[in-house]
């Protein structure tokens, strides 16, 4: 008997130990900046660095500096980051300051996909996948959702938002949000009866409007005129397109390989997105001009998810 006591004692008091480990690992404060000095003010092309998983900063001269923060899709925009990556018990949304430290998380019910900061870093957005909607036979089906850093408004799931003043029809998926200039207007893509359509949002009314078809992921240009998007094609493949918000015209890039992709702009002129490897693991980042010109550039490898800085 008192061997059975001591044996419980001791497996108490590990189990007591291991508890208390892992509320300290939980309660460390965020690591500060790295001995590198990235920081999200840092002028060079933001990435997720494929061999690490890693946040990482490709430099001008090419160099690359790598943080300790993992991600499996990452943005950032005016000195706020959004890190979507695997917590311990679930996917996780970080939301960062320009020192990389953490100032906010959000469990993610899914698998993260897609992610993007407004030009001002006040609003952040997220797609993820996920299984078992009724009407999707239990494929993969996503959720999007939006949260203003400012006020702490967070809109989890835009598929409530009502579409031209009516309710989101019960097979609507939402993904690929890119924000406007003013922190209200937002972009994105909703499928609903075997269509893929643009549309555009309004945070604070809760609506979005139907602009027009076949575009997937889109990403709004620094000036606000365009939407760069993939677009699909008969074969199934996507084209990196641009289109005109004014007329709705379009202009196919000259990359001509599938980009499932949500691109992300460099300048007004200038796309840059990812391309898986083929036969390994891991992505290089690519670059096209807009207006259909050019040939495409690789700007970076072994890397995805980029985004320009500062």
């Amino acid at each position: 008997m008192t061997r059975r006591i001591l044996v419980a004692a001791t497996v108490a008091l590990l189990l007591t130990a291991v508890c208390a480990g892992y509320i300290l690992a939980r309660a460390r404060p965020a690591a500060g900046p790295p001995a590198s000095g990235l920081t999200l003010r840092t002028a060079g092309l933001l990435v997720r660095d494929t061999q690490s998983g890693r946040l990482a900063l490709v430099r001008e001269d090419g160099s690359r500096a790598v943080s300790p923060l993992s991600c499996l899709r990452l943005y950032a925009a005016a000195g706020t980051g959004v890190c979507l990556r695997q917590g311990p018990v679930s996917a996780e949304l970080v939301v960062t300051d320009q020192a990389l430290k953490e100032l906010r998380t959000l469990p993610l019910n899914g698998v993260p996909n897609r992610a993007r900061v407004s030009p001002t870093g006040r609003m952040v957005s997220w797609t993820v996948f996920v299984t078992g909607d009724s009407y999707n036979g239990g494929q993969f089906s996503t959720r999007s959702g939006i949260l203003d850093t400012g006020t702490g408004e967070l809109a989890g799931n835009l598929e409530n938002f009502t579409v031209d003043g009516h309710h989101s029809p019960p097979d609507a998926n939402l993904w690929g949000v890119t924000f406007a200039a003013d922190d209200n207007r937002f972009y994105a893509t909703l499928a609903t009866g075997g269509q893929r359509l643009l549309v555009r949002g309004d945070f604070a009314r809760r609506d979005l409007h139907v602009l027009a078809e076949n575009v997937e992921c889109p990403s709004l240009s620094p000036d606000g005129t365009r939407i760069a998007y993939k677009k699909m094609l008969p074969d199934r493949s996507w084209r990196l397109t641009v289109l005109s918000l004014a007329d709705l015209a379009q202009t196919p890039s000259a990359e001509t390989r599938s980009v499932d992709d949500q691109a992300a702009w460099l300048d007004d002129g200038t796309l840059a997105y990812a391309l898986p490897h083929r036969g390994r693991a891991g992505a290089d980042v690519w670059t096209v001009p807009a207006d259909g010109s050019g040939t495409p550039r690789l700007l970076a490898a072994d890397a995805e998810s980029p985004a320009r800085l500062p």
